[in-house]
């Protein structure tokens, strides 16, 4: 009997143990789990005009949430601080910008084998960011959705990309009014390496240039409502060391880092689609809505096809036939872009053409009030091939293919943001979208015009000085750009087996107009006949 009781004595306290070891587990695992929620599903811009002011003053009071694009899974951003991860040098001070660190779920793999021992693995931002845009000006610190739109887009929806200096905050205002749609801009301010916003005083430039950015996005619930703002800091224009400065500072001395800002502008764009487009450009016309339709049509019967026109020639009136393609990568459909001939009539947007057939009424007039966008620079957007545009009747719904490529042509275009990144070792005026686009079409992407649709510049003036030296600079590394990369795509056209299909035509077809690299395009093609 003694044994009996003693028996039940043990068996209730190892029952006391289990039951305490259970429950504080499951309250452990709930409070992580419940934190891992609220950093993952609580969105800033549920409350966005409360986090405003908040944002502007410290940024790092943020809470992010990133889709990875090529899976759909979550990528979180959690504002802790981790002494398990690494520190980097940062010349930026605390306070500016977040310190926070990025997560990436483990993969189904992992969790079917068992081999799930930690649900997340983290990465400092400043980590990520800094491999994402190694190619820049040092320092420059990218900081990703400083301001973040409240309305989240549908997939299918088409973001504006583009980049913004302080001395175009009134015409992006305007884009923003007419486009009423997702737009993600990087915004370049010049700023001190190593200041910080309370360090400087109200009248710097910098100051100056953060306050107006406020302002100018709390003016209109368009910009909380479709607005995705990230800010490039770089200290290299005079007015970040508080000389110059001014609306009309030209943000010079490598200040202007084109390509890495455009690349930022995609990086962070929340759809599938994207237009690249330059803020000073009025959107006239509504190809977003002929897209999106198209999308949904597409999605019905999908036709399979990377080469949007196939064999039926090089135009079409199907545009969901295109969607695939535009999926792909292999096409990119081209807005023709206008400017008035006389600057003093392009200032005022709200007098612009809203149709084709308007447009065409003043490109027809004798002398023409509009014509092709820098027509004196013809190699610039001539293969959009403006005759044939013309000849088109407005409301034909025609799209046709640009047959006369050549490696100056830059459009503005409508693409996946998967495409080729735009190479960051350009600055300044010059070649930088060239480069973009050259590399676009040497990876197989084909360019498609939509015929009832355009875009129509809005006149300002030119820093010519500052443009004519970066020019001189661009067109040399623009020559060496076009070498490296038709040597980089022959060989991997090479590899993959796609440099004898359509993908490789674009390789053969434009590297042999380089003298440097026609006879390797010659003795690759030959060793693969």
């Amino acid at each position: 009997m003694p044994f009996l009781t003693s028996g039940i004595k043990l068996a209730q306290l190892f029952l006391f143990a289990y039951t305490a070891v259970a429950v504080l587990y499951t309250t452990h695992r709930l409070f992580v789990d419940f934190t891992v929620c609220l950093v993952s599903f609580v969105s800033p811009g549920n409350s966005r005009v409360d986090d405003l002011q908040a944002n502007f003053v410290n940024p790092s009071t943020r809470l992010s949430r990133f889709i990875r694009p090529d899976h759909g899974q979550n990528l979180y951003v959690n504002t802790g601080s981790d002494s398990a991860l690494s520190t980097v040098s940062d010349p930026w001070p605390a306070g500016l910008v977040p310190d926070t660190q990025m997560y990436w779920p483990v993969s189904e793999l992992v969790k079917k084998m068992g081999m799930d021992h930690s649900r997340h693995t983290p990465v400092r931002e400043a980590t990520f960011l800094g491999k994402a845009f190694a190619h820049a000006m040092h320092p420059t610190r990218i900081i990703p959705f400083y301001y973040r739109a409240t309305h989240a887009p549908a997939e299918d929806d088409v973001t504006i990309s583009t980049l913004v200096t302080a001395n175009r905050f009134e015409v992006f205002r305007q884009l923003v009014e007419r486009y009423q749609g997702p737009i993600s801009v990087t915004i370049h301010i010049p700023f001190p390496s190593k200041a910080s916003i309370a360090s400087l005083p109200p009248t710097h430039p910098s100051s100056v240039a953060m306050r107006r950015l406020h302002e100018l996005y709390t003016s209109s619930p368009l910009f909380a409502a479709h607005v995705d703002v990230h800010l490039a800091l770089s200290p290299f224009a005079a007015s970040a060391r508080g000389g110059g400065g001014g609306e009309q500072d030209g943000e010079g001395e490598g200040g202007r880092q084109f390509n890495v800002w455009r690349n930022a502008a995609r990086l962070f764009a929340r759809t599938e689609f994207v237009m690249i487009l330059d803020v000073d450009f009025a959107v006239c016309t509504d190809w977003r809505a002929d897209l999106r339709d198209a999308v949904r049509r597409a999605g019905l019967v999908a036709s399979g096809k990377e080469d949007a026109l196939g064999a039926r020639g090089n135009i079409t009136t199907d545009l969901p036939s295109m969607v695939d393609a535009l999926r792909a990568g292999t096409a990119a459909l081209v807005v023709p872009a206008f400017e008035y001939v006389r600057q003093e009539d392009g200032a005022d947007q709200r007098t612009f053409p809203m149709d084709k057939e308007s447009l065409l009424r003043l490109t027809r007039k004798s002398p023409p009030a509009l014509a092709p966008f820098h027509a004196s620079w013809a190699a610039g957007h001539n293969s959009t091939d403006y005759p044939r545009y013309d000849a088109l009747p407005p409301g034909s719904g025609a799209i046709y293919r640009v047959t006369t490529y050549q490696s100056a042509y830059e459009p503005y275009v409508i693409v996946s943001r998967r495409v080729s990144w735009c190479d960051e070792r350009f600055t300044g005026y010059g070649a930088n979208k060239a480069a973009c686009l050259f590399e676009m079409y040497l990876s197989g992407v084909s360019f498609y015009v939509l015929a009832d649709h355009f875009v129509i510049h809005q006149s300002h003036t030119y820093e010519e000085k500052a443009r004519r030296e970066e020019r001189k600079y661009n067109r040399k590394l623009y020559a060496d750009f076009k070498e490296e990369v038709c040597i980089r795509y022959l060989d991997r056209t090479r590899r993959d087996g796609t440099l004898a299909g359509m993908r490789g035509l674009n390789v053969q077809e434009e590297c042999s107009k380089i003298r440097s690299v026609a006879k390797v395009v010659g003795q690759v093609a030959e060793a693969l006949g």
